[in-house]
């Protein structure tokens, strides 16, 4: 399974960042940029995912679960370890 860390996320520039938390933990806060597609919704959503992106959650659980469901079937997914949580931790900008 691909993994980057919170650092490498906040050097990246043109992948697009997947956060698969539920619709209330993404409003609470979330790395700036990233597209809210909750696991919940995610079988129902696959359209909607480009081929390569990054995946977050809180704390890096739901994410790896998602690639590792995700790369058999073609995608360029890496899991953000640590989540959101680490990247707040890290001191980083948080959207509301």
């Amino acid at each position: 399974m691909q993994e980057i860390t919170v650092a490498e996320l906040s050097a990246r520039t043109d992948t697009p960042l997947i956060d698969v938390r539920e619709e209330g933990e993404f409003a609470a806060g979330r790395v700036p940029g990233a597209v809210n597609i909750p696991l919940s919704q995610l079988g129902e959503r696959l359209g909607e995912l480009p081929h390569e992106f990054d995946v977050i959650c809180k704390v890096g659980g739901r994410s790896a679960q998602v690639v590792a469901a995700l790369e058999p079937r073609g995608y360029d997914a890496t899991n953000v370890v640590g989540g959101t949580d680490a990247w707040i931790d890290a001191g980083y900008e948080v959207e509301r």
